[in-house]
């Protein structure tokens, strides 16, 4: 079977590419259009990594910028590095999605009692689950009119314990939420809950919740967004990664998208930057884990 003789004029050992195409009667200016329309290796690699990267990218519903989409990489065995991964997702056109401004929507009650400011912007990861948590409320608008969501988050491990979901920012909203996490952790007595001096976070009602279930209430000071900072990036991340997507019709659709994104994607796989790029959910099990060993 004959050779193809742009193949075989460049294999033709010892000669020049002027030798071996006038060898083969192959014109110079043809060999090296067919030689760049062959890949070479690099080009098929760099093919099958911005396919590995884009499938992650979807999977993460267009959320993840390079750094996640790396570390999700290293997590799955392929070998690979970041800057890399920037340049093939910049030039696949996929990007992760930035913040956006928003406005606090809690307002301080003056005449509340003032409580003490437990956490004192320590909010690192740690091993003790279920020691500290924080939370805060959001609004969303939908076509039926406003919805606001509370949030009680673990800091331990980033896991969004608790969350409610209604049409109004009265004190059930947020015992709503911290009773959800009761019932998900039933935490020991002590257990710190930390928010901003919100009227609702200071009524009466809330504070009596607090009290039968042995929960500690701590409040930052007036005015400071970054005593509740963790709280206040939850609501960024999900503001960027769900609410602002799209159109909200109806408050049970938007429910029900709350309930896939937390429990089904930033609990369980979503991978966090502080807790060394794991999820929630992968982070307590390694808690756990070496609870367990210990125990042996």
């Amino acid at each position: 079977m004959k050779m193809d003789p742009f193949i075989e004029a460049e294999e033709v050992a010892g000669h020049s590419v002027k030798h071996s195409c006038d060898l083969f009667e192959v014109s110079r200016a043809a060999y090296y259009e067919r030689k760049r329309a062959i890949p070479s290796a690099r080009q098929v690699t760099d093919a099958e990594l911005t396919s590995k990267i884009t499938a992650i990218h979807a999977e993460s519903k267009g959320t993840y910028g390079s750094p996640r989409v790396h570390h999700e990489l290293v997590k799955r065995g392929v070998v690979c590095g970041r800057r890399r991964v920037r340049r093939l997702m910049r030039q696949a056109g996929l990007e992760g999605r930035c913040n956006k401004r928003w406005r606090k929507t809690t307002v301080p009650d003056p005449a509340a009692e003032r409580a003490k400011d437990l956490i004192q912007r320590h909010f690192g990861p740690s091993i003790e689950l279920d020691r500290r948590y924080v939370g805060d409320i959001t609004y969303i608008m939908t076509w039926e009119g406003w919805a606001y969501l509370a949030t009680v988050i673990d800091l331990a491990s980033r896991r969004v314990v608790g969350w409610a979901l209604a049409d109004h920012m009265r004190t059930e909203l947020v015992e709503d939420a911290l009773k959800m996490a009761f019932l998900a952790r039933r935490p020991d007595k002590g257990v710190i809950f930390h928010s901003d001096r919100g009227s609702q976070y200071t009524s009466l009602d809330y504070g009596k919740l607090a009290r039968a279930n042995g929960v500690v209430l701590s409040v930052g000071m007036a005015g400071e967004c970054w005593d509740n900072a963790v709280a206040e990036s939850f609501f960024a991340t999900i503001k960027r990664e769900l609410i602002d997507t799209r159109a909200w019709p109806t408050r049970a659709g938007l429910r029900a998208a709350l309930f896939d994104y937390i429990e089904g994607w930033y609990n369980t796989r979503r991978l966090h930057s502080s807790l060394g790029y794991r999820s929630p959910a992968e982070y307590e099990a390694a808690i756990h884990r070496s609870a367990d060993r210990q125990a042996a």
